[in-house]
């Protein structure tokens, strides 16, 4: 062997080494150091049928209360949850709204799994507001409330329906449909017109009456998530202010499974301000951290273009939103442990 191949080789030798029982320390320690993967069969979410519960409940024409369509759309969500196998309880209560109309309202309440202590709050509200108090031609109109309302209705009720023919997960679900959230001041009135004895807010009459009056006695659960307009088109879902300060560890496990399903497009990790909507008083009152998932637009703000106008009707729904969100909180739900 040449003299300066030898020298390579003196030198070579023990570096080789040296890489070597290097590189074996860390196999061996990343191998102690992994956990095996937790494999979870999450039941498939069908976004037509989330979008046929939209059109369904827009169907029977919007949902203000006190109206026969309010009380037609009742009947039905209660109907269905009965069906999809849950244990319904309804709220029957009275409010007054800021304009002096009296209101009879109804909080719809299916559970699930409740021998399972641990629980799991998802929410929306079914009333559609009694005016179209930001369209541009007619403030007074009426309007179908497509994703105001029924959006967040329907990936309840497919969530529900696959709840009832698929195995359990391991935490007990409660799915609460709000009523009387949408009946506050007019745009132009905001915060001029003190609210009645008994209320903290116009707004959100059904998650008040229920924070303070639960449907069980001493009913908790381990977390809550809000849907408020989740089906519209290019929807996209930032970090609700309220949600970051109340629940902070429940966002970053929604917004992460999204992550992990590939939305992160749609679930931004981007806080936003914060605003007054349902989850506040499940929050405030009924102390259960709770957070908000609310379409946000950069260039608009929270709701979009179409929010207590007369555009909020089925054109704008999208399959692929309602998709997205119903896939997220079944894997959410399903991965809970």
């Amino acid at each position: 062997m040449p003299v300066k191949t030898k020298l390579m080789f003196r030198f070579l030798l023990p570096a080789c080494l040296l890489i070597l029982f290097f590189s074996c320390g860390r196999k061996e320690r990343r191998i102690e150091d992994e956990k095996p993967l937790r494999i979870v069969q999450v039941p498939a979410f069908n976004s037509d049928s989330a979008y046929h519960f939209t059109k369904k409940q827009v169907s029977f024409g919007p949902r203000i209360p006190n109206s026969a369509s309010h009380q037609g759309t009742g009947n039905y969500l209660i109907q269905r949850f009965k069906e999809f196998g849950a244990t319904v309880t309804t709220q029957e209560f009275e409010a007054t709204t800021f304009d002096g109309k009296k209101l009879f309202l109804k909080n719809i309440i299916a559970s699930y799994f409740p021998e399972k202590q641990k629980r799991i709050l998802l929410a929306a509200h079914w009333d559609t507001r009694p005016f179209a108090d930001k369209d541009l031609q007619n403030k007074n109109a009426t309007f179908d409330g497509a994703n105001d309302g029924a959006s967040g209705v329907a990936v309840l009720l497919e969530i529900a329906r696959q709840l009832g023919k698929s195995p359990a997960p391991d935490v007990g679900i409660d799915l609460i449909l709000f009523d009387g959230e949408d009946w506050g001041e007019k745009n132009d009135m905001m915060n001029r017109i003190p609210p009645a004895q008994g209320l903290d807010s116009w707004w959100c009459l059904g998650s008040q009456y229920w924070a303070k009056h639960k449907h069980k006695p001493n009913y908790t659960a381990y977390y809550g998530i809000l849907l408020d307009m989740v089906g519209a088109t290019d929807s996209h879902f930032f970090q609700e202010g309220n949600s970051m300060e109340y629940a902070p560890k429940i966002v970053e496990k929604v917004w992460g499974t999204a992550s992990r399903l590939g939305y992160s497009s749609v679930f931004v990790r981007q806080r936003e301000g914060a605003i007054l909507d349902d989850h506040m008083y499940i929050n405030e009152i009924a102390k259960i951290p709770t957070i908000d998932i609310v379409h946000f637009d950069p260039g608009v703000g929270y709701f979009g273009d179409y929010h207590h106008s007369q555009k909020d009707n089925l054109s704008i729904i999208s399959k692929e939103t309602l998709g997205t969100v119903g896939q997220v909180l079944m894997n959410v739900i399903y991965y809970e442990d």
